[in-house]
């Protein structure tokens, strides 16, 4: 098999999807932002890209699942904040959200970019929210549009 890797291009018609959380909406919001300006910066037309909100990222496989099985997204890219506090819920939820995410594209054949940050402190998702280690969001965005490039060049 000859050497095969994705690029940032955009293949011809594709759509995205990006699938956000609401909870800790400050840190959300700017994960979204950084997506959309990656997805723009790379040729994806604003009206190629559909977003979707839900209320935590316990709910984002679930959406995800529905839109992989409709075929028409080339990837989707999945965005919450989970912040570690007093119980397990936060293994749960993280743990089982990144379960979920990579059930989807087993099962459908399709990326799904796992942006949603799971942090010991609000200060640390900050930092990947724009911060000092950048937007997690804009490389979500940037790994959707390399695999679903990649995915068309596989037999």
């Amino acid at each position: 098999m000859p050497h095969i890797e994705g690029d940032l291009r955009s293949p011809a018609g594709a759509r995205y999807a990006i699938i956000a959380s609401r909870w800790n909406p400050r840190i959300t919001d700017t994960l979204v932002a950084g997506a959309r300006k990656s997805f723009a910066d790379h040729g994806v037309a604003d009206d190629a890209l559909d977003v979707v909100r839900v209320p935590g990222a316990w709910e984002i496989p679930v959406v995800a699942a529905r839109l992989a099985a409709n075929g028409e997204h080339a990837a989707i890219v999945a965005l919450g904040c989970i912040v570690r506090g007093d119980t397990r819920h936060y293994e749960h939820v993280a743990d089982l959200c990144a379960e979920g995410l990579m059930r989807v594209q087993l099962d459908f054949g399709l990326p799904v970019a796992n942006g949603v940050l799971a942090v010991e402190r609000h200060e640390d998702a900050e930092a990947r929210a724009g911060g000092s280690h950048g937007n997690k969001g804009e490389e979500a965005a940037q790994a959707a549009l390399e695999m679903s490039h990649l995915m068309e060049q596989l037999p």
